[in-house]
């Protein structure tokens, strides 16, 4: 076979690994934390295997770190910050109480849990993991039941494809959004790194980082410029309707390129440079910031249904 799995304990993290045999691309999963993409290796021209994740060293540094910096789990049911961690819904008002140190609610309620794998499939045309975890309302401030299964397909020319379907449990709507967390590094410093994607808008943020309610057109990024000095931590509503690749990082030190190809369900995209500057979080999201409250991307799911979110990454050394 041309594609297969293998699981592997390495320093302390029990990973799930899909291998491109012809290649050596390997996709590395950590079903037990948030269903995290821990690594994507591709081969370098001088035949070397790099990992474009940024991601946790060994169990303990991921104990101790994930919580704070987010590196690569699924964010559901909600993506980035929800002030105070407050929000109202149906007529209700609902409280969190797992906060982040500011005071929000951030990022969901997975991205610490344990995802059981429920399928795994390898042959000639790629290899396929699938994983669930079953929200029985761990959180006050979210008391409803859903599923989420999140599937990671490695297929070929280095090309990842990511879905994750959410399913209403409960015997009433839910608010509901989905997002990703991914800190890409593509060598050296993030400074000489080429950034592009196609905004039509950016979504203005208040001092705390939560949407005002505004956009305001956005273009300084539309063709491929030198990233240099600039700091982001925002949200961009993306052009509707691309058929080309949504955003793009390359190196020119070593022509590594990651392009995103998110579908019609990841119509915002948030971007998040770390102070390190050794690595960018590149963020699809289904709804902005705060939409429990804003609305922005918010979906409202019947009892019974279910949603799919897919995004593409596709990796190469020109």
């Amino acid at each position: 076979m041309n594609f297969s799995i293998r699981h592997a304990k390495e320093n302390d993290l029990d990973l799930i690994n899909l291998i491109d045999n012809d290649s050596g691309t390997t996709i590395s999963i950590l079903p037990g934390y948030g269903a995290i993409l821990h690594a994507f290796h591709i081969r370098l021209k001088d035949g070397s295997l790099y990992n474009v994740i940024d991601n946790y060293h060994d169990g303990s540094e991921l104990k101790r770190e994930l919580s704070r910096s987010f590196k690569g789990p699924k964010l559901s049911p909600f993506p980035c910050r929800i002030p105070d961690g407050v929000y109202h819904f149906d007529g209700q008002e609902y409280r969190f109480a797992h906060l982040f140190g500011d005071g929000t609610a951030i990022h969901g309620l997975l991205f610490d849990k344990p995802f059981t794998v429920i399928e795994e499939n390898a042959g000639d045309s790629g290899a396929t993991v699938s994983m669930q975890y079953s929200y029985v309302k761990d959180d006050p401030g979210y008391p409803f039941l859903y599923t989420c299964i999140v599937s990671y397909r490695l297929h070929p020319g280095n090309t990842l494809e990511v879905v994750t379907t959410v399913t209403n449990d409960d015997q009433e709507t839910i608010p509901i959004a989905d997002g990703w967390h991914p800190y890409w590094r593509l060598g050296g410093k993030a400074d000489d790194w080429q950034l592009q994607f196609h905004a039509a808008a950016i979504v203005d943020f208040d001092q705390r980082l939560v949407p005002t309610g505004s956009l305001t057109p956005y273009q300084v990024f539309e063709t491929a410029r030198l990233l240099g000095d600039t700091f982001l931590d925002n949200c961009f509503a993306l052009r509707p309707g691309l058929v080309s690749a949504a955003c793009e990082l390359y190196n020119p030190a070593n022509g590594l390129q990651v392009s995103f190809f998110p579908d019609a369900t990841f119509p915002y995209l948030q971007i998040y440079t770390p102070n390190t500057r050794d690595s960018i979080a590149v963020e699809n999201l289904s709804g902005a910031p705060d939409c429990f409250n804003n609305n922005m991307g918010l979906l409202l799911l019947q009892p019974g249904h279910s949603q799919i979110f897919t995004v593409r990454y596709k990796v190469s050394v020109d």
